[in-house]
């Protein structure tokens, strides 16, 4: 019989930690060298609480790294027109680097329309149709940020994606279809899995690579998951709990991340160091 083991925690609080340093140490040499900070401008329709605290809690991270913040809250009433009319003013802002559009931004607005105001030179969340190109086809741009901190959570632990089986569970716009096509543009052999797939269980075992990004709790369980496999649980559901669930998932995994102090830690940190380098690349800086 195999014995179990324990994987291995990927500390995605301390990576983020490392990549905030660095961001703010970047935004500092911009103030010296132009006069000018960095700005993320951050877009709230309504006052549905958690996008609220998402909002203030990217903002206080934004001061700390150094990061000009600029909100904008708008009414739940609020229609398409004027949030696009809001986002593109915001587009031709020269003072303004990078546009954040909270979501969700209620059934009655576009919410395509109203990301694709966001230029892509500030789309620093990498939620355009421009950005999600650029992941497909390997060219330079914003990737989304949630799997833009999976990624460098798997190069912070060497994780080889050539010829690996990735599976994603989960298809959204931000998350599974982007983090998809960057496995992808590593080598990575990738399965989307999602609320239609057939048999689930089989795939998920076969997965040197998972990624479970359902957004419901403890969704796939420790049997589950192929011996050694690296577990990403990009899921965060009340109480602190993942889609995967952690106690029986560690003891058949290599390497898998905490909920909290995983990826969530790591999507924030992508988010301003992108803001930074749009800043870089609009004032003209190597």
């Amino acid at each position: 019989m195999p014995q179990t083991q324990t994987a291995r925690l990927m500390d995605g609080t301390g990576l983020a930690r490392r990549l905030v340093d660095t961001t703010s140490a970047t935004a500092a040499d911009i103030r010296r060298r132009t006069g000018n900070s960095p700005c993320l401008a951050t877009v709230l329709v309504g006052d549905d609480p958690a996008s609220v605290t998402y909002v203030r809690m990217k903002r206080a991270r934004c001061e700390k790294a150094g990061i000009e913040s600029r909100h904008v809250a708008l009414p739940a009433s609020v229609g398409t027109e004027e949030l696009v009319a809001t986002i593109t003013g915001l587009s031709q802002d020269p003072a303004v680097h990078g546009i954040l559009l909270q979501h969700p931004v209620g059934p009655h607005i576009d919410e395509r329309a109203a990301f694709e105001a966001i230029a892509p030179a500030k789309d620093v969340d990498g939620v355009t149709m421009h950005s999600f190109a650029a992941m497909g086809f390997g060219l330079p741009g914003f990737v989304s940020c949630t799997p833009g901190g999976i990624m460098r959570l798997l190069d912070a632990y060497d994780v080889d994606l050539t010829g690996k089986h990735a599976v994603v569970v989960g298809r959204s716009a931000i998350l599974g279809k982007p983090a998809g096509m960057l496995l992808l543009g590593r080598d990575a052999t990738v399965t989307y899995c999602h609320s239609r797939t057939a048999d689930l269980s089989s795939i998920v075992r076969q997965a040197d690579v998972l990624i479970a990004a359902v957004g419901r709790p403890r969704f796939i369980g420790g049997a589950d998951i192929k011996p050694g496999a690296v577990v990403i649980d990009a899921g965060y559901n009340p109480g602190n709990v993942g889609d995967i669930d952690f106690d029986s998932a560690r003891e058949r995994a290599s390497l898998i991340t905490p909920v909290p102090g995983g990826v969530g830690p790591m999507t924030i940190a992508v988010l301003l160091a992108q803001t930074v380098e749009a800043a870089k690349r609009q004032l003209g800086l190597d």
